[in-house]
């Protein structure tokens, strides 16, 4: 090739292929949990009312919107809305895994991710609804403040204040900027008051009695760093061993160290009272632990049905989880500041103390695909 030849750009490949269903895994699509068939709770009720949510979100002119934009020209808001519902009527229908799998299996086509290199490679990680001790008033035990949303933000000039200018490097210098006046409940301490931020909304006991629910309700305009990566950017661990609960026994070794690591991610969150209700993702609908999860809004279409086949931990107990492989019907129903591209997905697990310990052990390699009825 002469040196001054043009160079044909590289394509990369499309967020979602079609497969033939035949040549996946016999698993494929044998979600055992619905009927308690692996040895854990059915949840079949749990996956209707996640459908149902979609529904809901489906209903709204912001879905048209979504979908407008959405790249892939066969995935229309009209053939997402009557695949729900398809899969609704089987999944009241069916009398077990088998048949519900035979059913999807011959019903609808199978999309797959086609993953970071397009080899069909999900990276699955885990997020889940927080429980923490707080309180309504400031006090020496509760120092640490979660913010509402500026009532400016929309006005803010560009770029916005970064996390070390907003709060300082201790996350306690807030009171002279743009913040001051606006912080809604105050926790004990700061890594938990930063992982809020990084879940998106929580549950509080008050110190006063009672409890107190926060959700999410805006960010400033900066991508997310995560500080796990930056504990491998500074070789505290290879990236093939990070998990969550890694990174909370580092920090609770060396608290120091969050004066350096939390201001690494210049996003900052803000938050809303949410009076009890359900954790909410993206879409503004709830999310269902173990049912919904959280992509790339550009590149994988909201509130579809999908299908993850990953591993995942399992058990009773905190202290006594289990990996288990698992094919899990799902619904995609949110989004994340980590979760970028076809290869990555984030799965919610509930809420509290043994969610928090499952999805803390979450960081595996699986399969992601999308269920569209046959036209």
């Amino acid at each position: 090739m002469d040196p001054g030849d043009p160079v044909d750009p590289i394509v990369p490949p499309p967020p979602l292929c079609p497969v033939v269903v035949q040549t996946l895994p016999a698993a494929v699509g044998w979600d055992g949990q619905l009927w308690a068939e692996e040895g854990f709770g059915a949840d079949r009720a749990a996956l209707l009312a996640a459908v149902n949510h979609s529904l809901d979100y489906l209903s709204t002119a912001a879905s048209q919107e979504a979908y407008g934009r959405y790249p892939l020209p066969d995935i229309t808001h009209d053939r997402v809305n009557r695949s729900l519902r398809r899969f609704r009527t089987l999944l009241g229908w069916a009398s077990s895994a088998e048949q519900l799998q035979r059913w999807v299996r011959q019903e609808f086509v199978f999309y797959q991710a086609t993953g970071t290199t397009g080899d069909g490679q999900v990276d699955f990680t885990g997020y889940f609804e927080p429980t923490y001790q707080a309180s309504l008033q400031p006090s020496a035990a509760y120092r640490y403040p979660l913010y509402r949303r500026p009532p400016d933000l929309d006005t803010w000039t560009r770029p916005h204040p970064t996390r070390l200018a907003l709060e300082g490097a201790d996350g306690l210098q807030a009171a002279q900027g743009p913040l001051a006046g606006l912080e809604l409940v105050w926790l004990r301490d700061r890594l938990e008051a930063y992982l809020v931020q990084v879940q998106g909304s929580a549950r509080l006991q008050l110190a006063e009695g009672g409890s107190f629910s926060v959700g999410y309700d805006g960010r400033t305009d900066y991508g997310y760093t995560s500080l796990g990566k930056a504990l491998v950017e500074a070789g505290q661990f290879r990236l093939d061993e990070l998990t969550l609960p890694k990174v909370l026994d580092y920090f609770r070794q060396y608290p120091q160290d969050l004066d350096r690591y939390v201001p690494s991610n210049d996003r900052f969150v803000f938050f809303r009272q949410t009076s009890g209700a359900p954790p909410t993702g993206s879409l503004g609908v709830p999310v269902t632990g173990d049912r919904s999860i959280a992509t790339d809004k550009s590149l994988m279409p909201p509130g579809a049905l999908a299908l993850v086949v990953t591993t995942l931990p399992y058990g009773s107990q905190s202290d006594d989880l289990r990996p288990r492989s698992v094919s899990r019907y799902v619904l995609d129903q949110d989004t994340g500041g980590a979760i970028i591209g076809a290869g990555r997905a984030d799965i919610f697990l509930g809420s509290g103390e043994l969610a928090g310990a499952r999805a803390g052990l979450v960081n595996e390699p699986g399969q992601l695909y999308y269920l569209l009825l046959k036209n």
